[in-house]
């Protein structure tokens, strides 16, 4: 097939066409897709690097948050809700739950730990033993 265009082998129709080309951006948006890669496994490293030690954190204060608030509970004979009051720090986080059949206080970080604490006459509260990680 031969070109008809008169024009084709001219310097302007050379530069026209390598502005046509480079006004497209395929080399820029490889560059960003890349970059975005990049950040993206940069994210998830981190996520990674941080959800362990994290989640070892919340099951320590789940389990300080149901003990203190089954105590206070079922041992102060305070009200659920003014147990909150003893929260402190990243405590005040945790949200509890209680059982009055079995006489315990679940507390819980969403989706990181929960905990429970169930009051034994003479033992008081006892916590429920770990798991290890879930």
């Amino acid at each position: 097939m031969t070109n008809t265009n008169p024009d084709s082998g001219s310097p302007q129709f050379a530069a026209v066409q390598a502005a046509a080309i480079a006004h497209t951006g395929q080399p820029r948006r490889r560059w960003r897709r890349g970059l975005w890669l990049v950040l993206a496994l940069i994210v998830v490293g981190g996520l990674a690097w941080v959800w362990t030690p994290a989640r070892r954190y919340a099951q320590t204060g789940a389990s300080y948050g149901a003990r203190v608030a089954c105590s206070c509970r079922y041992l102060g004979g305070r009200s659920l809700g003014d147990c909150r009051k003893d929260m402190e720090g990243a405590v005040a986080w945790v949200s509890l739950s209680e059982d009055p059949a079995a006489r315990s206080v679940t507390a819980s970080y969403p989706l990181l730990a929960r905990q429970t604490a169930t009051y034994r006459e003479g033992w008081g509260c006892q916590l429920e033993p770990w798991s290890g990680p879930r």
